[in-house]
């Protein structure tokens, strides 16, 4: 049973013990470790009306590269051998391309939104037939958010802290009381694959891959332990938004946030990049098989053909890359350097968003 439907069905008919998941099964601390929020909280099931369909009437745009960087391309080595689905590393070269400085913003969404009429995955009804047995009525929009526990607890049920939210969205980001008022210059969250997808077409953009997002994380200073460096706060400072403290219960945020931070807080990278590190984890255009690296391409690599996890086998994944706000050593250290992310394709949550790319002109 998908994690993401598990938070569904709890919300909506008040179950408490659920089968186990491929999130939420027993793992020893080093496993924990090697796990990522996002294969967790990012694993979604086909639960709503396509958004391919519902994308389909937005015209592609022309592509304005202000507010990009030019990554001149080049040969990198590829991947990490801390983490299964991330070898063997592997030397990659890819073409150059722009990139966005920083994650897609709250105010950059709303253009878009404002343009197209658009509405998010998480603003749609959800398919009655994906849930029998559940009154039509229940079946609520909404979105998955990260909810402190009140004290320490043991690390194995992500649906300890994790919520299916009603009237969670972009542009309510803890549910209807919020807004992005004051947010405008934050990242924008609770958007799927495909909303992400149909933003950077409409922008004249695409996603980037896997393979172009770790080059440009780089930043050309080659494999390190995070994508700054390998000493985790460099001359004592924070340089990610990332979870201090007990997780899930107490966040000491010496990093200044509990949560998302705004664009272009943190140092950039060499090549003007922000947050490729920490803050929300991003989308990438290819699709998700834990042993592609051992027959990727070595030139551009564009992903799979076909998805395939073995935890879900039936359900269609994209990578994720950059770790978020709730990556913490205690659960979660994919912010690291060369590890990957996964997610559904109509999956969402408050730690999630996006950033595109673009070919040379």
């Amino acid at each position: 049973m998908n994690f993401l439907r598990i938070i569904k069905i709890s919300f909506f008919i008040g179950i408490t013990a659920l089968a186990a998941t491929s999130c939420d099964k027993k793992q020893t601390a080093e496993e924990r470790k090697a796990d990522s929020l996002a294969h967790c909280i990012a694993d979604g099931i086909p639960s709503r009306a396509s958004a391919i369909k519902n994308a389909s009437y937005i015209t592609e745009g022309k592509g304005d590269t202000t507010g990009m960087a030019w990554i001149g391309g080049g040969k990198f080595l590829m991947g990490a051998d801390e983490f299964p689905d991330s070898r063997p590393m592997h030397e990659v070269t890819v073409n150059g391309f722009y990139m966005d400085k920083h994650e897609v913003t709250n105010a950059e969404y709303a253009a878009f939104v404002k343009a197209t009429n658009y509405k998010t995955v998480a603003e749609r009804p959800l398919n009655p037939a994906d849930y029998p047995g559940v009154p039509a009525d229940k079946l609520v929009p909404g979105s998955a958010v990260f909810t402190p526990t009140p004290t320490r607890v043991s690390l194995d049920n992500p649906l300890q802290w994790w919520n299916y939210v009603a009237g969670a969205s972009w542009a309510h980001p803890e549910g209807p009381s919020s807004s992005i008022k004051g947010r405008e210059n934050y990242p924008v969250t609770h958007v799927s694959y495909e909303d992400a997808a149909a933003y950077a077409k409409w922008a004249g953009k695409r996603l980037p891959t896997e393979a172009e997002w770790e080059f440009a994380a780089q930043g050309g200073k080659g494999n390190h332990t995070y994508y700054w460096g390998d000493e985790l706060k460099p001359g004592n400072k924070w340089v990610a938004n990332i979870y201090q403290g007990s997780f899930p219960d107490k966040n000491t945020k010496e990093d200044g946030f509990l949560t998302a931070a705004p664009v272009e807080t943190f140092p950039a990278n060499a090549y003007g990049l922000f947050d490729m590190d920490g803050n929300v984890w991003e989308w990438c255009e290819d699709l998700y098989r834990p042993d592609y690296y051992q027959k990727s391409p070595k030139e551009n690599p564009k992903g799979p053909s076909d998805s395939y996890d073995p935890d879900e086998p039936g359900a269609v994944k994209r990578v994720q890359r950059g770790g978020s706000f709730l990556c913490s050593d205690d659960y979660c250290i994919r912010y690291k350097a060369g590890s990957r992310g996964k997610g559904e394709v109509t999956s969402g949550s408050n730690n999630l968003g996006f950033r595109c790319v673009k070919d040379k002109i």
